[in-house]
């Protein structure tokens, strides 16, 4: 009989919580998971998943307006929150219940409660009051929004959490920030008619992309019609009758239904008991693992964003296999973070794998850079001024393509394909013999036969 309850026990039913407990168990460990919310994680139950079904239902506006240009003829339209909200829930209940009877498929015990560690080896869940002791322990617990605690009147913020689930739909929405979730959440919310405004303490939006990228989406998001104020922040938020009032350092003064907080995540470590074990944290609480997703205790893991690695779903997922082959099936796993496509589903959406321009003219020097700025094929009949905008940087010396960046509809769709000929090396010669699909936005990537301009070190 062994010593302990279980082989591995997993804190935090996320993605990677869940590969990780299910995998294991496959390789036949004996595996039990807690969660003190709900199975499925932050990309289920408050993230990737709902926010993406909300950008569906933002983009309807405007496919009306581009009807006409097609000889449609669009009847008087109108928007019901409560409905999307009721169906959105309704989606996200089958998920969970479907990521609930993938476990216990797997003979993985599900226990719902919060679960911290004691001792080594040993964990007590607060909801049961009782302790359990496992070989491994993981921790997989994500992170949380962050939130200005000292700003005057924070407590009429909102976040990512709290967004999906407004009462009604605001007609007036202050966004904080200008990361990813951020900008997503202004397009939703101008798509679906409120009046929206971007605050943002930084020179540019979206830190961290490309920068002709982040220059052309704040171009297109203007037009139609959200307002991005830069260089500038929170002073303080007022509650009064007719609503919220937001002052800014700058001086200037917005009026809003609900100010949403999008100013990063932070690791969800605070509680776990980690500091009992002496478990090291990075300065933000990070949990702190080698390449095998082991801490500096050998018998405690960590995956996925608690470890503020690369904070991708698809990441977390990996890192979470790779945890239950070296573990359980004899097969040490590293996970590779080398050109991993991404999307941003803003409006227009951005998908992007390798590396900026800015990275490249650091780590190669020598650079050809293709782009293409045009207006899709669709928006020519519907009179809209949207334009798309493709980018391939390639390293000069080797004519090895290092990054791909696309703006416009269906880029999260390229990029995937994209990220397969970026992680294989290809070149741009490959992406010359490559013949064209035609008539697509996509040809463009194929087409482009010479530099739009050179960098040389």
């Amino acid at each position: 009989m062994s010593e302990f309850d279980y082989d591995l026990f997993v804190i935090g039913a996320g993605s990677g919580g869940v590969r990780a407990a299910r995998m294991a168990a496959t390789h036949g460990a004996k595996v039990a998971i807690a969660e003190e919310y709900r199975v499925g994680g932050t990309c289920v139950i408050r993230g990737c998943v709902p926010k993406k079904l909300m950008v569906y239902a933002s983009k309807f506006a405007h496919d009306f307006e581009d009807a006409a240009g097609f000889g449609w003829t669009v009847g008087e339209t109108s928007f019901d929150w409560s409905t999307l909200i009721t169906r959105k829930d309704a989606e996200i209940d089958r998920l969970n219940g479907l990521y609930i009877k993938n476990l216990e498929r797997h003979n993985v015990e599900i226990i719902q409660s919060r679960a911290e560690i004691q001792a080594p080896h040993r964990i007590w869940l607060t909801g049961q009051e009782r302790h359990v002791t496992a070989r491994y322990i993981l921790v997989a617990t994500g992170g949380r929004p962050n939130l200005p605690t000292d700003l005057p009147g924070a407590e009429h913020l909102i976040t990512s959490n709290e967004v999906f689930h407004l009462d009604k739909m605001p007609d007036r929405v202050v966004v904080v920030g200008a990361g990813y979730i951020a900008l997503e959440f202004a397009c939703i919310f101008n798509g679906l008619g409120a009046e929206t405004t971007v605050l943002y303490r930084g020179e540019e939006i979206l830190r961290g992309f490309d920068d002709d990228i982040r220059e052309s989406l704040h171009e297109e998001m203007e037009k139609r019609g959200i307002r991005i104020l830069t260089q500038d922040n929170l002073a303080s938020v007022e509650k009064k009758e007719e609503g919220l009032t937001v002052r800014t350092i700058a001086g200037r003064t917005l009026q809003a239904d609900q100010v949403l907080c999008a100013i990063g995540r932070s690791p969800y470590t605070d509680g776990l008991g980690l500091d009992r074990v002496g478990v090291a944290l990075a300065g933000n609480g990070a949990i702190k693992v080698d390449e095998y997703n082991r801490t500096n205790v050998d018998h405690i893991f960590a995956v996925g964003d608690v470890t503020d690695r690369v904070n991708l779903t698809p990441v977390a997922i990996r890192e979470g296999a790779a945890l239950a082959e070296t573990l359980f099936n004899n097969n040490p796993t590293i996970t590779d973070y080398e050109n991993i496509a991404t999307a941003v589903f803003t409006q227009p959406e951005i998908g992007t794998v390798g590396m900026t321009e800015a990275e490249a003219t650091k780590a190669y020097g020598n650079l050809d850079i293709y782009s293409a700025k045009f207006r899709p094929m669709k928006n020519t009949l519907a009179g809209n001024d949207e334009k798309m905008l493709m980018k391939i940087i390639v390293a000069a010396d080797s004519g090895k393509v290092v990054g791909c960046h696309i703006l416009g509809p269906d880029a999260g769709e390229m990029s995937q394909l994209l990220g397969i000929a970026v992680k294989m090396g290809a070149t741009k010669a490959d992406f010359d013999a490559t013949v064209a699909v035609h008539p697509t936005a996509a040809e463009e990537l194929v087409t482009m036969k010479e530099p739009t301009r050179r960098v040389r070190a």
